[in-house]
Formats: structure tokens, C-alpha cells, sequence
């Protein structure tokens, strides 16, 4: 029988956009995003504090844009763009479920989301009430994997966890080798110097200066998101020596 007693008391939980779009491919699928959210609220009813930095890869992605001859600055932004898209159609499947949220945008566009302010963010949480932190870092040239570790750090979270398709780290792509080995923990220099796709150097490197461990899981099965902040040993921790 899975506990029920949280592992950690602030977390901050990292999704992909294209995590979104579930078979779709493409956009939000309102039956993923509505399943995602009833276990966000399942985290929260714990008395967790919840932070959320989503992607924007089901909307538009910025690098393959600027790799067709698009700026890469104008690319990034519209990729922002597309994050603060995803956090507000997650807003309102919480909100759904009677969870409190608020989304705080690094680009400022005060008729849909609060600017996004540090202090207010951390007092949200303690409220109890889920922040989802849109429009990456607000600068181009940085990813939300990066995103979510400034978050992350500027509200003192435990832990991220970044939820993905795949049930862990392996040593080569699982659903090409089906000889991949998973590994069960790593530290981050190994992630580093083995080039892991687990979140870009910049991202990874924040973490481990400040020595924030990161979870890596899946999050297409139902009910992991509970049992990883619960403490169970399901996907990938990344972490200090």
C-alpha cells in the first residue's frame, strides 16, 4: 500500500508542453489536462505547496523555429508566449476542481496573469494556493527546464519534479534501444559529462550549485506525481554526491 504522508512540504513540479497535447500531438487535450490536474489537486489536498512551470512545446517551440531562419530572440518569445497559453488553460482545470491557483508571468500582460514578483509567489504558497509560473525566465535564449530552476531556487522548493513520457534517465533512447538500462540515481556531473537529455547544462549546472535534487518520471501513469512526492522510488533522482 503507497504512503500517503508527504516526502517534501514545497515542491515545484515541471511538465512538458507536449505532455499537454497527450495523443494529439498537437495543443492541450482537455481530458490529459483535466487528469493532470485532479492529481495536482490530490498533491495539494497532502498540504503541499505546489509550484508548476509548463513548456510550451505543444504550441510552438522556439529552437526549431530559429533553426528554420527565424530569430532566435523573436522564436523564444513567441515559445513565452505559448507557455502563458498552457498555464492558463491549466489555471482553469484547477480552478475546475476548486484549487486556488495564480499564474505570475515573467513577461508582464496584467489583464490574464501577475506579473511575476517573488515574494508574492512565496506568500501565494503559503496560502496554499498553486502557482504556475508562465513566460520562462522572460529572457530568450533560456529554456523553462532553466525556468524552472530559477523558480525553483528564488522559492526555496525542495525538490523539482519533471514529469516526462519516459519512466526515468537511461543511458540511450528506450523507445529505440530496447536494451536502454535505467538508472535508478545519478549525480549531476554525471548527467553533465554523459550528456543526458535530462535538462539542458544551464539548467542542470543551477541545480547543482545550489544542490537541488531533481526527480525525473513518468507522468502518463496515473497516480505517480502522489507517489513521487510521498517519497516512493519511482523514476530518476538526480542529486549531490
Amino acid at each position: 500500500m503507497s504512503s500517503t504522508v508527504p516526502s517534501y512540504r514545497r515542491i515545484l513540479l515541471k511538465l512538458s508542453g507536449e505532455a499537454l497535447a497527450g495523443d494529439l500531438g498537437y495543443g492541450i487535450d482537455p481530458v490529459v489536462i483535466d487528469t493532470i490536474a485532479s492529481e495536482i489537486g490530490e498533491v495539494v489536498e497532502l498540504g503541499v505547496e505546489v509550484a508548476l512551470v509548463i513548456g510550451g512545446g505543444n504550441i510552438f517551440r522556439g529552437l526549431a523555429a530559429s533553426s528554420r531562419g527565424m530569430d532566435r530572440a523573436s522564436a523564444d518569445y513567441m515559445g513565452m508566449l505559448a507557455t502563458v497559453m498552457n498555464s492558463l488553460a491549466m489555471q482553469d482545470s484547477l480552478e475546475k476542481l476548486g484549487v486556488k491557483t495564480r499564474v505570475l508571468s515573467a513577461i508582464e500582460m496584467q489583464a490574464v496573469a501577475e506579473p511575476y514578483i517573488r515574494r508574492r509567489a512565496v506568500r501565494h504558497l503559503e496560502k496554499g494556493r498553486v502557482v504556475i509560473f508562465a513566460a520562462g525566465t522572460g529572457n530568450p535564449y533560456f529554456t523553462t527546464d532553466t525556468a524552472a530552476s530559477l523558480r525553483a531556487m528564488e522559492i526555496n522548493a525542495e525538490i523539482i519534479l519533471k514529469a516526462t513520457k519516459v519512466d526515468g534517465i537511461y543511458d540511450s533512447d528506450p523507445a529505440i534501444n530496447r536494451d536502454a538500462v535505467k538508472f535508478s540515481s545519478l549525480n549531476y556531473l554525471d548527467v553533465l559529462k554523459k550528456g543526458l537529455q535530462v535538462m539542458d547544462a544551464t539548467a542542470t549546472s543551477l541545480c547543482m550549485d545550489n544542490n537541488l535534487p531533481v526527480v525525473v518520471f513518468n507522468l502518463t501513469q496515473r497516480g505517480n506525481i502522489k507517489k513521487v512526492v510521498c517519497g516512493e522510488p519511482i523514476g530518476t533522482t538526480v542529486k549531490g554526491d
